[in-house]
């Protein structure tokens, strides 16, 4: 609903379900902001701007301008291992990149600090609902681990055996 051209606030804040993405930018503003981005994209976009295999590898961590300007930054990137002397023999693609993304010349030039680049978790794989044994089987498995003392070990040794056996009649059944 508009009043005088302007949008009602109450009825944008009753309660409709509203996309993360679009509150992102609010929320991150100001943590992006003190590492001297002003906006996120240039986080966003690293595996865009300088391919998967360098971002991998690498990792934006600041933006620092000269004083009241907003050119001509030092951009201060996280590299791990033996990247360092390609990326900085790259330097000079990388910067021509950086600066074609944002449509300026944002980044005069690359500072890197050799430290662990951390890495996003990788998605655990879902689990399976476990088949069920049969019985014989399980009975035979126990059979088979009797002789072992140590409890621990005989407890992972039926996880182990117990999953192959549910793996197995997975196939049969299929």
């Amino acid at each position: 609903m508009k009043r005088s051209g302007k949008t009602d606030k109450r009825n944008e804040r009753a309660g409709r379900p509203r996309p993360i993405a679009a509150m992102l930018p609010k929320v991150t503003a100001k943590a992006i902001g003190r590492r001297g981005f002003t906006q996120g994209a240039l986080l966003n976009g690293w595996p865009a701007i300088v391919g998967a295999d360098l971002a991998d590898v690498s990792q934006p961590e600041k933006l620092v301008f000269p004083r009241g300007e907003r050119i001509g930054g030092v951009l201060h990137i996280r590299v791990s291992g033996g990247v360092a002397l390609e990326l900085q023999h790259l330097e000079p693609l990388v910067i021509e990149r950086i600066n074609g993304h944002f449509g300026y010349g944002a980044v005069a030039r690359l500072r890197l600090i050799h430290a662990p680049v951390p890495r996003a978790a990788a998605p655990r794989p879902s689990r399976r609902p476990v088949a069920a044994v049969d019985p014989g089987r399980k009975a035979m498995l126990a059979d088979m681990l009797a002789g072992v003392e140590d409890e621990a070990l005989r407890a992972a040794l039926e996880r182990l055996g117990t999953a192959v056996l549910s793996h197995e009649s997975d196939r049969k059944d299929g």
